[in-house]
C-alpha cells in the first residue's frame, strides 16, 4: 500500500515538476547557442573549452577565418570573423528560464520550511539506521538520493544560476569568488543539471516499477 502524501507535498511536487520541465527545455535551448563550457571568469569562441557538446550547428564553432592577433604579441588576444550564420536565437529561452526558476525557488523554500517544521524530512527523507532494511516508504539508497537532491543539488543549482546573473553578482560579488567566475558557475550549473536529470529518470522508472497508477494517485489526489 502506498502511503498518501500530504497536500502541501503534492502541490509543491507538481509545481516543481512543471518548473523543472520548463527549465530543462529552455536550458537546453540556451546551451545550443553556445555549447561550450569553460572554467574561470571568462570564455568565448576563441578560447579553449573545458567541455564541448555536439548539440547544434554551433558545435566546434567552425567556419572562422584565420585568427588575427590584436597586438604584436601573438599569444595575446585574437580576432576572427565567421564565415557562416550560427544558431543565435535564445532571448525567449533566457526570459522563460529565469521566470521558471522562481517557480522552483519559491515552492522549494516553502517545501523546505514546512518539511523541517512538521518533521517530514526527519521521518521520510533523512537517512537513518532503521532505513537500512527498508523504512516505511523509502529504503536507505532512496533516502540518500532524495536528501542529496533536496539539500545539495537543488540549492547548488539555484545558487549557481543566480551567480550567472550580473544583477545578482553586482549586489553579491562574493558569489563569483565562491565559484571562481561566471564560466565556472555555468559549468557547475550544467553538471548539477545532468545529475538531477539522471535522478529524475531513475525516479520515474522506480515509480513505474512500483505501480505507476497507485503512485500517481498518491501524489495527485492523496489516495
Amino acid at each position: 500500500m502506498v502511503q498518501p502524501h500530504a497536500r502541501w507535498v503534492r502541490i509543491s511536487h507538481w509545481i516543481v515538476a512543471a518548473s523543472v520541465l520548463t527549465l530543462s527545455v529552455t536550458g537546453f535551448e540556451i546551451l545550443m547557442v553556445h555549447p561550450r563550457l569553460y572554467w574561470g571568469a571568462a570564455g568565448n569562441d576563441l578560447t579553449p573549452a573545458l567541455i564541448e557538446l555536439p548539440i547544434s550547428r554551433n558545435y566546434r564553432h567552425g567556419g572562422y577565418t584565420p585568427p588575427t592577433p590584436l597586438a604584436r604579441n601573438s599569444a595575446g588576444p585574437t580576432s576572427a570573423e565567421r564565415t557562416y550564420d550560427i544558431f543565435n536565437k535564445n532571448g525567449w529561452g533566457r526570459s522563460l528560464h529565469f521566470l521558471a526558476g522562481w517557480f522552483l525557488v519559491v515552492p522549494g523554500v516553502v517545501y523546505l520550511l514546512i518539511g523541517l517544521v512538521d518533521g517530514h524530512f526527519r521521518k521520510n527523507i533523512w537517512p537513518t539506521a532503521d532505513a537500512v532494511p527498508g523504512g516505511p516508504q523509502y529504503n536507505l539508497r532512496q533516502k540518500v538520493a532524495y536528501s542529496c537532491v533536496v539539500f545539495v543539488a537543488a540549492p547548488l543549482m539555484v545558487i549557481t544560476g543566480l551567480t550567472m546573473a550580473p544583477a545578482v553578482t553586482a549586489a553579491f560579488p562574493l558569489l563569483l569568488q565562491v565559484f571562481g567566475g561566471y564560466q565556472s558557475a555555468r559549468t557547475i550549473h550544467f553538471a548539477v543539471f545532468v545529475a538531477l536529470l539522471l535522478f529524475v529518470i531513475g525516479h520515474v522508472v522506480m515509480v513505474a516499477k512500483s505501480g505507476f497508477w497507485r503512485q500517481l494517485r498518491a501524489m495527485t489526489i492523496g489516495e
